[in-house]
């Protein structure tokens, strides 16, 4: 009793000094507190639209595979130096593009049951240790999303914290305007905490992050309903909503805000851990996170969608995070083609039970929802809260953004940050299993790798042919293959800004074609399910897969330590049992196995609604295929040590 009032004070303490002090703070592991921060990939000089090229390359400037010279540093060729490296580090783990506003102040996600006292008191009961899940008491009695949480439960986050750290990984905490507010970066989802050692592990994804719970439980979580499946927002109409006029002059019923935000929190609380819902489409579909073990593992996104720019894409995948994932107001002007839903309903829709009364929009003003948001708006010229810069061609989307927008902060050069972390991100390399490998199963293995035609995907540097497979043909869960089949209704060529243009632009700013002419039509085609496409998925890259179990893009084949009783999502992650990467591949390869995984899988109601199976990639290496029991163990052994080249 005497610890735990001792704890609550500390917690109050620390809470007063945020309230009172200006500062803006996220954690940037110092090397020593990290387990693979030398990189083992030789950087290169450049990288010209994907296409890398060494020093002596640039030195000599020889023609490109397109047959033009070198591009100019402002037309495309990004430098890659310590300095790039180093910038792309930090922002890796403390850049937020200002996301701190949207979560704090409109979708509240500190205003719940989850407030900043409760996460310094969190923070403090763990007295230095580490964690891979730091638990958080529940501040107050509050039913969310039909699920009932009592003052004083400890509730799992998944967030990681290093050992010694202050704040969890990825969480970024900065006072200004007189007020605390919570930003992500990169690293809640896309770095972990190793549990044997407490040290950082750059890259590998955070597998047991409750992201949809810690956004069910913000107070406006409705205002992340385009990451969930709702429906038509007319079905939430009741008597107690109200009403604004539409785009066209047309008197149109907002969703019951009560009624709105329990439909958002149920589905939010569905989200399994370690997964998150990226995509913009109104279908129920969290993805796992994937790793940023990015060297060869292009194309980028499930889908590949991301395969034009710089770093073959990569850094299109960086932006897509900060602007699509992290600012509902990134798609208002998009809202009526890939939602149905009028840009007028679609903001007030975010804004009417905003966190702080100052974003709160209130109909009975009569004023337009757009022009209210254009006055609280914190980033003034820009189309949503987040620092981003609207493209050439926005609102279309395009190759290099689903959204037409570009994240960047004040002062930077437009590219500069998302190339600079593609270009840390490329320099990332797994750490090794904790046990020492076995030199004759490795070469065992790679010798049953081969036979067993895994090469024929799975092959070079990053173990990925840079192929979208259609679904049909992978027999995975298709729904996220289909996801943005509705940006062809808005869909351009990609043009963007010259990287040599300082934010906020000059005007007029000096645009660019992104060169596309090396890209395949049908596997664009593939990539973003257009035309008669039903989609499909990216071969997966093979590195780190010590630190990326469970496995396929719905993170299904999940197996604990002990397959007889943690076969399935159901027996591992949802009961807070992680999965054990050398089971869980053994279901990859094993049909026996996996069977019992979909069963498993296919019983649950939460996981059919989130289309969670384990499905598909057939590809099996078992005794029915005429692999002995040594050889698949083998396969296994030599798949969890590889590193790259």
């Amino acid at each position: 009793m005497r610890r735990a009032w001792f704890a609550f004070v500390g917690a109050a303490a620390v809470a007063a000094t945020l309230l009172l002090v200006p500062f803006r703070y996220a954690l940037v592991p110092s090397a020593a507190r990290c387990t693979n921060e030398k990189p083992a990939f030789p950087h290169p000089a450049y990288d010209s639209w994907g296409e890398s090229h060494s020093s002596s390359d640039g030195q000599q400037h020889a023609t490109a595979a397109t047959g033009a010279e070198r591009p100019s540093d402002a037309n495309g060729a990004v430098p890659i130096d310590d300095g790039v490296l180093a910038l792309g580090r930090s922002a890796f783990y403390a850049e937020t593009f200002g996301n701190e506003m949207f979560l704090t102040d409109v979708l509240g996600i500190i205003d719940g049951p989850l407030g900043l006292v409760q996460f310094a008191e969190a923070l403090l009961r763990l007295h230095g240790r580490a964690t891979t899940n730091l638990r958080v008491p529940i501040a107050y009695d509050q039913v969310v999303g039909g699920r009932a949480f009592k003052r004083g439960e400890l509730v799992d986050t998944g967030l990681d914290v290093p050992r010694g750290g202050l704040v969890p990984l990825g969480m970024a905490i900065r006072r200004r305007a007189g007020k605390v507010r919570i930003g992500i970066t990169c690293a809640a989802c896309h770095s972990t905490v190793d549990e044997r050692t407490g040290l950082v592990v750059h890259g590998a994804p955070n597998g047991d992050l409750e992201a949809g719970l810690l956004l069910a439980l913000a107070t406006n979580s409705a205002a992340y309903f385009p990451h969930v499946a709702v429906g038509p927002l007319a079905d939430y109409a009741s008597e107690r909503s109200a009403s604004v006029r539409d785009s066209h002059g047309r008197l149109a019923r907002l969703p019951d805000p009560e009624r709105f935000e329990h439909t958002v929190d149920a589905m939010l609380l569905e989200w399994p851990p370690g997964s998150f819902d990226s995509m913009v489409d109104l279908v129920a579909a969290p993805t796992q996170l994937p790793d940023s073990f990015t060297f060869e593992d292009y194309p980028f996104n499930y889908s590949g969608a991301f395969m034009a720019g710089p770093f073959h894409g990569l850094s299109v995948q960086s932006n897509n995070v900060h602007a699509l994932n992290a600012d509902s107001f990134t798609h208002a002007d998009a809202s009526e083609a890939l939602f149905g839903v009028d840009k007028e309903v679609y903001l007030a829709t975010l804004l009417q039970q905003a966190a702080a009364t100052h974003f709160r929009f209130d109909p009975k003003t009569q004023r337009k929802p757009s022009d209210f948001f254009s006055l609280v708006d914190p980033t003034p010229g820009a189309p949503a809260m987040n620092e981003v810069v609207p493209l050439p061609t926005y609102p279309k989307a395009s190759l290099i953004a689903p959204d037409g927008l570009w994240s960047s902060s004040p002062g930077m050069l437009v590219w500069q940050q998302v190339n600079a972390m593609s270009a840390w991100q490329n320099t990332l390399v797994p750490p090794r299993p904790p046990a020492a490998p076995s030199a004759a199963l490795l070469e065992r293995g790679r010798a049953v790798f081969a036979r067993a035609g895994c090469d024929r995907c799975h092959a070079g540097p990053g173990f990925n042919n840079h192929r979208i497979i259609p679904v049909e043909e992978l027999g995975t869960e298709p729904a996220r293959a289909h996801a943005l089949h509705d940006t062809e209704k808005i869909f351009s060529a990609p043009v963007a800004y010259a990287f040599d243009q300082r934010v906020p632009l000059p005007a007029p700013a000096r645009q660019i074609a992104v060169p596309t002419d090396k890209l395949d039509d049908a596997q664009v085609e593939l990539a973003f399910a257009h035309g008669s496409s039903r989609g499909g998925y990216k071969v997966a890259g093979l590195l780190g897969l010590n630190w990326s179990a469970p496995y396929l893009h719905d993170g299904g084949v999940a197996v604990g330590p002990d397959p007889a009783t943690q076969a399935g999502v159901a027996k591992t992650l949802l009961v807070h049992v992680m999965p054990d990467p050398a089971q869980s591949l053994r279901a990859l390869l094993d049909r026996e196995l996996r069977a019992r995984v979909v069963a498993e899988n296919d019983a649950v109601t939460r996981l059919r609604d989130m289309h969670v199976r384990g499905v598909g990639h057939e590809f099996w290496v078992d005794a029915n295929a005429g692999f002995p029991a040594e050889d698949q163990r083998a396969l296994i052994h030599y798949l969890l040590y590889l590193r790259g080249p």
